[in-house]
Order: structure tokens, then sequence, then C-alpha cells
């Protein structure tokens, strides 16, 4: 008969350290009163670094749809695009993506 092996020991998990996965975070542009859509597209374009073609797209979304999702990604890089997006005087907000 051979010895049978002693089970191996599994370290308790501290369930207060574990995080969930960092889901990508969307940057919304919420459509508002005050700045023209020209000034918009500008924003997108310079802030952003989108082409004329997908800034004016984006525009038109905010415009016609009332929000877009104008980027995504880590947490830490959307939290910049809102902030620069806000210091330009857009209405920017961030939330988790759904999937």
């Amino acid at each position: 008969m051979s010895p049978a092996a002693a089970p191996l020991a599994t370290p308790e998990t501290d369930t207060q350290t574990m995080t969930e996965p960092d889901l990508p975070w969307l940057c919304i542009v919420w459509d508002d009163p005050v700045n023209l859509m020209s000034y918009v597209t500008y924003v997108f374009e310079t802030v952003l670094g989108y082409g004329r073609a997908r800034a004016t797209e984006l525009m038109m979304k905010v415009h016609t749809e009332g929000k877009a999702v104008v980027s995504s990604g880590e947490r830490d890089k959307v939290e910049v695009d809102v902030k620069k997006l806000q210091t330009a005087g857009l209405w920017a907000t961030m939330q988790r993506s759904e999937g």
C-alpha cells in the first residue's frame, strides 16, 4: 500500500482584499443648452484627438440622442478624459461598462 498524500493546504482568502476585475469605464458627454455644436466638435477633435468626421458624428449623437459615449478604457484614463472635457465646458461623466 502506498502512503496517502497529505491534502494541500489552501490559503484562506480575505474577501476584503479581493476586487472585481477592472471593467472598462465609459466617458459620456451629455447634451447641454450652452455649447454650440461646432464647439463640441472642436473639443472632441482637440481634446480627444478625433478626426473631423468622427468628432462630428459623436457631436450629432450627443445633439440628437442627448448623450454619447466618447471614450472608454481603464478608470484612470477615463477620469482624465472626463476632467479634460469638463475643463473645456462640456457636461461629461463616467460610468462602468455593463459588459
